[in-house]
């Protein structure tokens, strides 16, 4: 008996080869088929003793993958040998070497990349599923098809889940809806992110996706005549005109019917588009356009069109390369429809993204919204200095996110993430446009630089040389592109500071008689609670400690007796741990602001949660205790927010050192030439010194002047009124202070 299940076996394999050279999308030279019978052939032999869960032969899965790399992605014979070659280096004695010996140095490039996938997800847990993340998105430095392959792997796992223990099913039903249908959705393979997310649902909240998908059986023939009356009306119509063409009518996946009855927070029978139709027609590259439009005209002839719901991704299309006009028109009955209209090359690059978009690429020259896209990611992903787990937000917001389209002011077209802002704008342009951002104008008027960006707006950005991102900044941003940008710089500017700070720190304790050591330095972070060395220079070079402090220091260091007492003390107590954790919290997180602006307000933080600082907080308005500050997890906070959305507070710990403050300067003195420039000279030679506003005037010899500074401290402030004493002319120079 087992002869003949062998037998039939290898008569099934056999059959999947001929099956697998048949679909491929690409057109196979002698040389790729003899390449892919080698890779059959070595696969083949390398699994011939393994079995899969289900029992069948485990060659049957690197089948599979090859036949949905070859037709669904539509990748060359390269790509169909690797995914035939994909678990062999991991499962048999085989190794990478073997295979570019055996094969060529790019297949062996794609399976080991393949390989490096694998040992990753076997070591997964969830903690560490965001970092391992990261380091298979590290293979698209390498070659996009490695994760191209990953995706159709994946794929035919979640389609021969069904022999898995229960919780395996979850695990992996679970990642396939985290990581992979994005990544399918950003790489253009919609057809494939659609059964990802079905399978994906399947398994995650199978109650659910058996309830729609029974009930879409039941609806199906009323469905298909409904879809049948639209398109014969339609057929009628484009066939008067002699448009070559074909109609097809489907189903919206089950996931998305899932997601508008969450979202909407209604039943199965009250989503109305559950269908759409899709108009595909055959074209010259010259009359694509024209011909979309005319098929328009004629659909919006018949139904009556949304006009707030078109969607014309022809004219600017997705940065995935997606094209098509997306209509949503009244069908009879009062439904609504969506009706899809597409090229036969821009339907081929829907369903098969990456690879129909470089078969389609003539002359290669110009870069496709992918090549850019990955790019960006590229950059992402070498300098991100960011966690894991905020890497892997990130990025999904930038690989699932509604794309708006924005004008730069010479009219040329730009796509960002739904959300971006004027700053994000700045960064997207270049990194150096961005460092350097002064105001941004949208549609001709001055916005903040986190004011959100609508599609079609016409943004210009303002620069000047003097300007640098400040800590807020990250608040303004929300690409990745732009915070790792911003980071990079505030960290070369602490640096610059924290030498300069070194310097006078040397300076001032030469005058206490004491020598900078990298005891005394050690000392010196203990003593201020802080965490870094770095942190010291720091806070030292911004002015944040002051000559008082540095001289109760040496006069602790003086007392050897009690600094000795002390460090015992310190030995022996069983919370130095907690004492610790809570200093090296305390040292970046030492203040608590509130709301957008970030003021300074009386609050007490609250006993059910006690939050230390540096945890995520929000404040609640009491009625007789006035801000009590929460944890963003108090197990009352849900309560409070949705019972009394209305008195809850934005607040969050900051880095007093990096907080900056405004101070209003009046002048007076001799009306003489080059005044204002000599003024505005000290002024920004002064370090982290700002000008917010300034008015001057002149009257009959005699010079005012009213300056409103952002200064990070009291010191840099008495040291940038000192330097303006200095200048020539200049007699009096006070500042405001508010009643």
């Amino acid at each position: 008996m087992q002869e003949i299940n062998i037998e039939l076996e290898n008569k099934a394999i056999a059959q999947e080869y001929k099956e697998l050279l048949r679909i491929s999308y690409q057109t196979l030279t002698p040389e790729d088929k003899k390449l892919i019978r080698k890779a059959f052939d070595v696969a083949m032999d390398a699994h011939k003793d393994q079995r899969r869960k289900s029992g069948e032969a485990y060659f049957f899965h690197p089948i599979a993958v090859a036949k949905i790399v070859a037709s669904e992605i539509g990748l060359g014979a390269t790509a169909i040998a690797a995914a035939l070659l994909h678990d062999v280096v991991e499962d048999t004695p085989i190794t990478v070497q073997d295979i570019e010996r055996m094969f060529n140095p790019k297949v062996a490039q794609l399976v080991e990349g393949l390989t490096k996938i694998s040992k990753v997800q076997k070591e997964m847990n969830v903690s560490m599923q965001a970092e391992n993340f990261r380091k298979m998105l590290l293979t698209l430095n390498d070659d996009v098809r490695v994760i191209l392959i990953k995706i159709a792997d994946r794929l035919h796992n979640m389609q021969t889940l069904d022999t898995m223990e229960d919780y395996k099913q979850v695990k992996i039903a679970s990642e396939t809806l985290y990581i992979y249908a994005p990544l399918a959705h950003r790489l253009g393979l919609y057809k494939i992110k659609n059964k990802l997310e079905d399978l994906g649902l399947k398994y995650t909240e199978p109650t659910l996706y058996n309830d729609i998908v029974s009930k879409i059986k039941e609806t199906k023939e009323e469905q298909d005549a409904y879809i049948k009356d639209i398109s014969d009306i339609l057929k009628a119509a484009l066939d008067i005109e002699k448009l070559d063409y074909i109609i097809k009518g489907r189903p919206k996946s089950i996931y998305s019917i899932y997601r508008k009855m969450k979202v909407q927070g209604v039943g199965f029978d009250e989503v109305y588009d559950k269908f759409a139709l899709r108009i595909v027609y055959k074209s010259t590259p010259h009359e694509e356009k024209f011909l979309a439009w005319k098929i328009y005209s004629i659909v919006t002839d018949h139904y009556r069109p949304s006009p707030s719901r078109l969607r014309d991704w022809i004219s600017s299309p997705k940065t995935t390369g997606y094209e098509a006009l997306h209509i949503t028109v009244m069908g009879p009955k009062g439904r609504w429809v969506e009706v899809q209209v597409r090229s036969e090359r821009m339907d081929e690059i829907a369903e098969k993204g990456y690879a129909a978009h470089y078969k389609y690429k003539q002359g290669g020259s110009e870069e496709s919204g992918l090549d850019i896209w990955l790019n960006l990611l590229k950059e992402a992903l070498e300098n991100s200095e960011t966690n894991a787990v905020d890497f892997v937000e990130d990025f999904k917001m930038n690989l699932y996110s509604k794309e708006i389209f924005v004008f730069t002011p010479k009219g040329e077209i730009k796509s960002l993430p739904k959300g971006a802002t004027s700053l994000d704008f700045a960064f997207s342009i270049h990194s150096e446009v961005g460092i350097r951002t002064r105001g941004t104008r949208v549609n001709g008027k001055l916005v903040p630089l986190n004011h959100e960006l609508k599609s079609g707006d016409q943004i210009e950005v303002i620069t000047s040389q003097y300007q640098k991102p400040t800590i807020n900044w990250l608040d303004y941003v929300t690409t990745s592109r732009a915070k790792n940008k911003i980071k990079n710089v505030l960290n070369e500017n602490t640096k610059k500071i924290a030498e300069e700070g070194k310097e006078i720190l040397t300076r001032k304790l030469k005058h206490l008689k004491i020598t900078l050591s990298e005891s005394v330095i050690n000392e010196l972070v203990n003593f201020f609670k802080l965490k870094t060395s770095l942190d010291l220079f720091y806070r030292v070079g911004v002015g944040a400690i002051e000559n008082q402090q540095l001289k109760d220091y040496a006069t602790q260091k003086s007392n050897t007796f009690i600094n000795f007492f002390k460090s015992k003390i310190k030995r022996t107590a069983s919370t130095v741990n907690e004492d610790l954790h809570k200093q090296v919290i305390n040292s970046n997180y030492d203040m608590l602001v509130f709301g957008p602006d970030q003021d300074k307000l009386d609050y007490k933080l609250s006993s059910c949660c006690n939050p230390i600082p540096g945890d995520e907080v929000f404040g609640f308005i009491t009625i007789n205790e006035g801000i009590k500050v929460h944890k963003k997890d108090c197990p009352n906070a849900i309560s409070l927010q949705s019972n009394y959305a209305y008195r809850i507070i934005l607040a969050k710990w900051i880095d007093s050192s990096q907080q900056e403050f405004k101070a209003i300067l009046h002048i007076t003195g001799m009306d003489t030439i080059g005044l204002t420039n000599k003024l505005t000279k000290v002024i920004s030679d002064n370090m982290n010194v700002n000008i917010q506003s300034i008015s001057l005037s002149g009257d009959a010899g005699i010079f005012k002047g009213q300056i409103a500074v952002i200064v990070q401290n009291n010191v840099i402030l008495k040291k940038l009124i000192d330097n303006i004493k200095k200048i020539d002319g200049i007699e009096k120079v006070t500042r405001e202070y508010n009643n």
